[in-house]
């Protein structure tokens, strides 16, 4: 199995560090009462947080909210990495 290759990160806008304030917030305080039972691997909290800082706040954003919208019980699950730029 090959490892993924890494993805180069600029440094995230100021627009996608405000949208992943709500996520870290999340990670923090719900995480742990919610559990550990995710669909995907990463977690979508750390699918979130790789596409803000990959894409920016517009297209990361976009990401993340379909990874979201996926996230369902009769939806897929394994592994579900960022796309590359």
């Amino acid at each position: 199995m090959s490892a993924r290759p890494p993805i180069r990160h600029r440094p995230p806008s100021p627009a996608a560090r405000i949208l992943s304030l709500p996520v870290r917030g999340y990670r923090l305080v719900f995480s742990p009462w919610v559990g550990f039972n995710c669909r995907y691997h990463p977690t979508c909290s750390a699918y979130a947080l790789e596409a803000l800082a990959a894409h920016g706040a517009l297209r990361g954003g976009w990401l993340t909210l379909r990874r979201i919208v996926r996230c369902h019980p009769w939806g897929g699950s394994g592994i579900d990495n960022v796309p590359p730029r």
